[in-house]
């Protein structure tokens, strides 16, 4: 081989890999900015998600959009998912029962009503008899906020966008408005 053809070789390797790592820096901006798919673990949501069990097969895959909880501009009824309280390296995913400034009556919770302070959640799972969730640990930081599941992408025939939703019997005592 004429040694300007190994040149010519070493200049499409530099190529491949810029773009290789210009790729990968976009791909990474991306989930950590935008948002990611995720498998949903666990009854705790149950009717809303993974309502056929929790089967490898049947579970519910998720795009959790972090974009949508940049400025912490969330709504009851929103599903997020959240650093857990009780386990940091957990992921946990939840329903926004009540905001700042909204009073709950709770399931089991130490308080019967809790006022959710200022910065502050709270969150239940739809199934409440598996849940851990804000009646185990009481409100929660906005700063353990991660992201809004926006829509269930798999399996096929559950293909939806999620939208905000609070049972009757689960809207704050105090509040007048729901989104």
């Amino acid at each position: 081989m004429a040694a300007g053809g190994s040149w010519r070789w070493i200049g499409a390797l530099r190529v491949f890999s810029w773009g290789c790592g210009a790729g990968a820096v976009t791909t990474l901006t991306f989930f950590d900015k935008v948002g990611y798919f995720a498998r949903v673990d666990g009854k705790s949501m149950q009717p809303a998600l993974n309502p056929d069990g929790t089967k490898k097969t049947s579970q519910d895959i998720v795009f959790l959009n972090r974009w949508a909880v940049k400025e912490y501009v969330i709504h009851r009824g929103d599903v997020v998912s959240m650093i857990s309280p009780r386990e940091p390296d957990e992921i946990i995913i939840k329903r926004i029962i009540g905001i700042a400034g909204d009073t709950v009556r709770t399931l089991k919770y130490k308080n019967r009503y809790v006022t959710i302070p200022a910065g502050h959640v709270w969150i239940e799972g739809d199934h409440s008899a598996v849940s851990l969730d804000s009646n185990v640990f009481g409100p929660v930081s906005l700063g353990l906020l991660h992201a809004k599941a926006s829509m269930i992408v798999w399996p096929p025939h559950r293909r939806q966008m999620l939208k905000p939703f609070v049972p009757e019997n689960r809207k704050p005592i105090n509040c007048k408005q729901y989104h």
